[in-house]
C-alpha cells in the first residue's frame, strides 16, 4: 500500500498534515483568495459617494428603536424573532427615493444602524427576564434575582453586550467576510445587498428581485393573515405504529426558508436537514419507545417546561404530542452539546485564519503608512479601538452596581468570563449565520453552552447554590446579546462588502444603533411587565411570566441555571451531543452544520433543504447542457431567492407589529382567518396538502426563474 493510500485511510479530522488534507486546504484557500481578489463591489473603492451622514444615522437609529420594540413584544410572547435588516433596507429605499434623497451607501448605513435593535432585543428578552424565575429567596418570598430586574440593569447589560458584539466582530471581518467570500454566503446580508442594488439600479435587475418580493408578500399574507396556506404541515406516525412510532416530518413552508435554502446551496442544506432527520426520525422515535411517559413528565420541569403544554394526561399516563415532549426534554440538550462541541471544533480549525486577521490588526497599530494606503472598502476601525473598548467595558462591568456580585473579585471574574465566552461564541455565531442566516441562528444553544461552562467554573471555585444564580445569568445573558448582535453585524458587513461600503462607517453606525436600541429596549420590557390595575389589585407584580408574556426562552435559562448550580442537571445528554459532533467531524462532515440541524426543529431545516435542492437541480441541468453556471448573487435564481427572503421577512415584521394591538390581532384571528372554513370544507389533511401545493408552486416559480437565460436577467 502506498504512503498516500495510508494517509487517505485516516479519518478526515486526523488528516491535518496529510497529503490529501493539505492539498484540499491549499485548493480551498487558493479559490477563496482568487475570489476575494477578483470580486468587485457595486460601488467602486475610489468613489467619494455620501455615506455616513447625519440623516442616515438618525433614520437608522429610529428604525432600530422601532424594530427593537417590536422584537421585545414578539420574543416575550412567543419566543420568536424576525430579522430586521431587509425590512429596514426596503424602508430606506422607499424613504430615500421620495423624501431623504439618499445614496445607496447612505441606505446601507440606515439598514446597518436599524438592524442592531432587533438583535440586541432578542438577546435581552431571551435571557434577562430570567431574573424573575430564579430560586425564591426565603426572606422575601420572591425570586432572588428580582431586584436586578430594573431598567438600569437591563440598559447596562444590553449596552455592554451589544457593544461587545460589534467590537469583537471588527477583527473577524477580514477572515469571515473577505477571505471566505465564496464560502460563507450570509443569506440575509446577500439578500439585503441585492435589494439595495436593485433599488439603485432599476431595470430588469430590479424587476427580478422585486418579483420575488411581490410573490413572497402575497404568499406570506395568504399564510399569516388569511391562513389560506398552512403554516407548518406535518405528518406524524402514531404511537402504536410498530415500525417507526412517533416519527415526525414537518416544515414551516415559508418563502424566506425557501430563499435561504437556494442561496446556501444543496450541500450545506443537505447537512443541515441530516441533523434534523437523525433527531426527528431516529432519536425521538427511539426515546419515545424506551423512556416511560412518567419519566418524561418528570424530566420536562427540569428544563423549564410543564408537561401540560404537551397534552400530558396524568390519569392515562399519555402525551397528546409525544414527539415534541421528547424534543424539549432530551433532544434540545443533546443538540446544545453538539452545537457547543461543533462550535469549538470549528473555532479550532479556523483559528489560523482568525489569528492572521488579529496579527494584521496588531501590526497596523504602529504602521500609519500602511493604514493610510488601505482602500476605502477595506478600512476598519483601528485595533486600538477594539482593545481599548473591550478593556473599558470590562472595567465598566466590574464597577457597575447593577451587576450582581458582592466583591470586586466576583465582578472581575464575571467580566472575564463574558470576554472569553463572548469571543468564542461571537466567532461561532458569525460563522453560523454565514451558512444558514440570522433567523435560524441557534443562539439559545450557544447560551445554554455558556451557562454550562460558567456553572463549571463556579462549581470549581465553590460557588454553588441560589446566591450565585444571578451572576451566572449575567454571563449567559451578555454572551447571548453579544453573539446575537455579532451575527447581525456580520450580515450587515457582508451587505456592505457587496455594495462597496466603508466598513469603518458601518461599525460607527452599529455603535450608534446599539446605544439607541439599548436605551429603548429596557423601557419596552419594563412597560410590558407592568400589570393592569385590576391585576395589580389581585397581587400580580409582573406580566412577564404570565399567560400573556410567558417568556419561554428566559424561563428555560433560569431553570437550567437552577439545575446547574444545584448540581442537578443531566450532563449525559449534553455529552452525547458533544460526541455526536465529534463523530460527524471524523466522518468528514461539517460538525457545526450537522449540530445546528440536530438542535433546530425539522420544520426549520426541511424547507431550507427544498430550496437547496432547487439550486442543485438548476446547477445539474445547466451542467448537463453545457451552460454557464449562474452568476453568483446577480443570477436570476439568486435575485429571485433574495426577493423571497426579503418579502417573507418584511411580512413577518408587519404582522408582528399588527399583533401588538389586541383588537387588530383579534380581528385577524377571528374575522380574516379562513383556515377553519377551509378545513371544514376539505378536511385537516386536505388543508395541509393545499399548503404543500402552494409551497411547491412557489418552488417551481423559483426554478423557472433560475432557468431563464442570464442575458434576460441583467
Amino acid at each position: 500500500m502506498t504512503t498516500s493510500g495510508k494517509r487517505g485511510f485516516l479519518p478526515p479530522f486526523l488528516q491535518l498534515r496529510g497529503v490529501h488534507m493539505a492539498s484540499r486546504e491549499q485548493v480551498v484557500q487558493a479559490e477563496v483568495a482568487s475570489g476575494a481578489k477578483a470580486f468587485k463591489p457595486y460601488v467602486a473603492p475610489g468613489s467619494a459617494m455620501a455615506e455616513l451622514t447625519v440623516k442616515a444615522i438618525l433614520t437608522g437609529a429610529l428604525m432600530g428603536v422601532l424594530f427593537g420594540a417590536a422584537t421585545v413584544y414578539l420574543a416575550l410572547k412567543a419566543g420568536l424573532t424576525v430579522s430586521a435588516s431587509i425590512p429596514v433596507a426596503v424602508i430606506a429605499i422607499s424613504l430615500g427615493r421620495k423624501l431623504l434623497r439618499t445614496t445607496i451607501l447612505e441606505n446601507n448605513i440606515i439598514q446597518t444602524a436599524g438592524s442592531a435593535g432587533e438583535s440586541i432585543a432578542a438577546g435581552v428578552v431571551f435571557t434577562l427576564p430570567g431574573f424573575l424565575f430564579l430560586s425564591v429567596d426565603p426572606a422575601t418570598g420572591t425570586s432572588i434575582g428580582a431586584g436586578y430586574f430594573s431598567y438600569f440593569t437591563l440598559f447596562a447589560l444590553a449596552l455592554v453586550g451589544g457593544l461587545l458584539g460589534v467590537l469583537m466582530m471588527i477583527p473577524l471581518r477580514r477572515s469571515l467576510i473577505v477571505k471566505e467570500h465564496g464560502v460563507l454566503r450570509y443569506p440575509e446580508g446577500t439578500a439585503c445587498a441585492s435589494v439595495l442594488i436593485a433599488g439603485d439600479r432599476g431595470g430588469d435587475f430590479a424587476r427580478t428581485a422585486f418579483q420575488g418580493v411581490g410573490i413572497a408578500l402575497g404568499y406570506a399574507i395568504l399564510q399569516k393573515v388569511f391562513h389560506v396556506v398552512a403554516e407548518a404541515p406535518a405528518f406524524v406516525t402514531r404511537q402504536a405504529n410498530k415500525w417507526l412510532p412517533n416519527a415526525t416530518v414537518n416544515g414551516e413552508i415559508t418563502p424566506e426558508y425557501l430563499g435561504v435554502g437556494y442561496i446556501i446551496g444543496p450541500r450545506i442544506a443537505g447537512v443541515l436537514v441530516a441533523g434534523g432527520v437523525l433527531a426527528w426520525l431516529g432519536l425521538i422515535p427511539l426515546l419515545a419507545v424506551l423512556v416511560p411517559a412518567d419519566v418524561l413528565a418528570a424530566q420536562l420541569p427540569k428544563v423549564g417546561y410543564q408537561p401540560s403544554a404537551f397534552g400530558w394526561d396524568p390519569a392515562a399516563h399519555t402525551f397528546a404530542n409525544l414527539p415534541r415532549a421528547v424534543y424539549y426534554a432530551y433532544i434540545r440538550q443533546i443538540g446544545a452539546g453538539a452545537v457547543a462541541a461543533g462550535g469549538f471544533i470549528t473555532l479550532t480549525k479556523t483559528f489560523p485564519t482568525i489569528w492572521s486577521s488579529l496579527r494584521d490588526g496588531i501590526r497596523s497599530i504602529g504602521d500609519k503608512a500602511a493604514a493610510a494606503s488601505i482602500s476605502r472598502t477595506d478600512r476598519d476601525l483601528s485595533f486600538v479601538t477594539v482593545i481599548a473598548g473591550s478593556l473599558g467595558l470590562v472595567v465598566l462591568l466590574a464597577a457597575l452596581p447593577q451587576v450582581p456580585g458582592s466583591s470586586i473579585f466576583q465582578k472581575v471574574l464575571i467580566a472575564l468570563l463574558v470576554i472569553v465566552f463572548g469571543f468564542i461564541f461571537v466567532t461561532v455565531s458569525s460563522r453560523i449565520v454565514g451558512i444558514i442566516g440570522s433567523s435560524s441562528n441557534p443562539i439559545s444553544g450557544m447560551t445554554i453552552a455558556t451557562l454550562m461552562a460558567t456553572a463549571m467554573v463556579f462549581v470549581s471555585v465553590g460557588w454553588t447554590g441560589r446566591l450565585f444564580e444571578p451572576m451566572a445569568l449575567v454571563v449567559g445573558g451578555m454572551v447571548c446579546i453579544a453573539a446575537a448582535n455579532a451575527g447581525a453585524t456580520s450580515q450587515d458587513l457582508k451587505t456592505g462588502y457587496l455594495v462597496g461600503a466603508t466598513p469603518r462607517n458601518q461599525q460607527i453606525a452599529l455603535f450608534v444603533g446599539a446605544i439607541a436600541s439599548a436605551i429603548v429596549i429596557g423601557v419596552t420590557v419594563k412597560v410590558l411587565d407592568m400589570p393592569t390595575g385590576e391585576l395589580a389589585r389581585q397581587g400580580v407584580q409582573h406580566m412577564i411570566g404570565s399567560d400573556k408574556f410567558p417568556a419561554p426562552q428566559a424561563t428555560l435559562m433560569a431553570t437550567l441555571i437552577k439545575g446547574l448550580l444545584s448540581l442537578n442537571l443531566d450532563w449525559h445528554f449534553v455529552l452525547v451531543g458533544a460526541f455526536l459532533a465529534v463523530t460527524m467531524e471524523l466522518c468528514g462532515v461539517s460538525s457545526l452544520n450537522f449540530a445546528v440541524g440536530a438542535y433546530l426543529p425539522l420544520s426549520t431545516t426541511l424547507p431550507i433543504f427544498v430550496g437547496g435542492a432547487v439550486k442543485g437541480l438548476v446547477d445539474r441541468i445547466a451542467a448537463s447542457k453545457g451552460e454557464p453556471a449562474e452568476e453568483g448573487e446577480l443570477g436570476g435564481g439568486s435575485l429571485f431567492a433574495t426577493g423571497l427572503v426579503a418579502g417573507g421577512a418584511l411580512t413577518g415584521v408587519i404582522v408582528a407589529l399588527l399583533q401588538v394591538n389586541d383588537t387588530v390581532d383579534a380581528f385577524i384571528q377571528k374575522t380574516l382567518n379562513m383556515g377553519p372554513r377551509i378545513t371544514a370544507l376539505i378536511g385537516a389533511g386536505g388543508y395541509q396538502l393545499l399548503g404543500v401545493g402552494f409551497f411547491a408552486a412557489m418552488a417551481l416559480v423559483l426554478f423557472r426563474t433560475a432557468r431563464k437565460p442570464q442575458a434576460k436577467q441583467l
